[in-house]
């Protein structure tokens, strides 16, 4: 990630800058990427516990329409897992997870279903009472994302895929973005919650992070960003990696440094580098305005992944 630029001096260094000559400086530094991205599709993953606090849920709102009205076309792809786990705990419902994945019986996928169908209307929602125009979807509207039984999975310790049997879990094999694309060219939002439907018809719950970057790659997004609980991706001795490659990626899953549902959150990321967006970014969530922030400045709030390091 490139460093931050030193800004020239204005006055003595222990005074104040003006607050017009702040608002120069804030806008000089936009410019470029608001030229960089302007017409340009950028996918954004909402998730984690950000959607549950709602200040950071109305700063990220607000960075939505701002993306919007700056030229940009936004498309949100967003999760629910903590608001699926406080229903299947309250319905007394087991959950358990398989590499980062929910195993979802017929009676969980029925709730994931329902809860994030609930979710998608609060950010639908939110993002209008901030002067959007947002439209609710899911996976299963116009077709948008057809998915297949996830059946197997890579093995971190041995690197081979092997067979395993989480329920209704869903893998994208086909995406038909019409939908989307019609959405994000007027003035419209697209807001999509991660549930699909199979071949025959039955409904899967489709990872968000998966979800977003399968849409992101169909689409030619020029950015998909992430949100997550975390700083960003940590080393072994969790400190945070600003820039990131395929090749270490990959690496650091393979040793272990990238675990849990990290694992999925990263292999998307490669598979959508690899199907030429420029980069993807994960980032924190907690920060205020966190979507402004890596767009917009050179500074950034989490970590890049790029096919190669600049």
């Amino acid at each position: 990630m490139a460093k931050p630029h030193a800004a020239p001096p204005v006055k003595a260094a222990d005074e104040p800058l003006p607050s017009a000559h702040m608002q120069a400086r804030i806008l000089a530094e936009a410019l470029p990427h608001l030229i960089k991205y302007d017409e340009e599709t950028v996918v954004v993953k909402f998730g984690g516990n950000a959607m549950g606090d709602p200040k950071l849920a109305e700063a990220f709102a607000k960075d939505i329409v701002y993306l919007k009205l700056s030229g940009i076309n936004p498309v949100v792809v967003h999760g629910g897992g903590p608001q699926i786990a406080a229903m299947l705990k309250k319905l007394e419902l087991k959950s358990e997870f398989v590499q980062g994945l929910r195993v979802t019986d017929k009676p969980t996928v029925d709730v994931v279903e329902m809860v994030l169908a609930g979710t998608n209307k609060e950010i639908v929602t939110a993002i209008n009472k901030q002067g959007g125009k947002a439209v609710g979807l899911s996976g299963k509207d116009a077709n948008l994302l057809i998915a297949k039984r996830v059946t197997e999975l890579l093995d971190p310790e041995s690197n081979l895929m092997k067979a395993v049997d989480i329920g209704y879990v869903g893998d994208p094999v086909e995406i038909n973005p019409y939908i989307v694309e019609v959405i994000s060219k007027s003035d419209l939002i697209p807001v999509i919650s991660p549930v699909a439907a199979g071949r025959d018809g039955e409904t899967l719950n489709v990872n968000g992070d998966t979800f977003a970057s399968a849409l992101a790659a169909r689409l030619k997004a020029k950015r998909l960003l992430m949100l997550t609980d975390i700083a960003g991706v940590l080393d072994k001795d969790k400190k945070l990696l600003p820039d990131l490659t395929i090749e270490e990626a990959r690496a650091m899953i393979r040793d272990g440094s990238i675990s849990g549902g990290m694992i999925p959150k990263i292999e998307g990321c490669i598979e959508v580098v690899e199907a030429g967006v420029d980069a993807v970014s994960i980032i924190d969530g907690r920060v205020p305005h966190c979507v402004l922030l890596e767009l917009f400045t050179e500074h950034g709030v989490g970590t890049i992944v790029r096919r190669r390091r600049r």
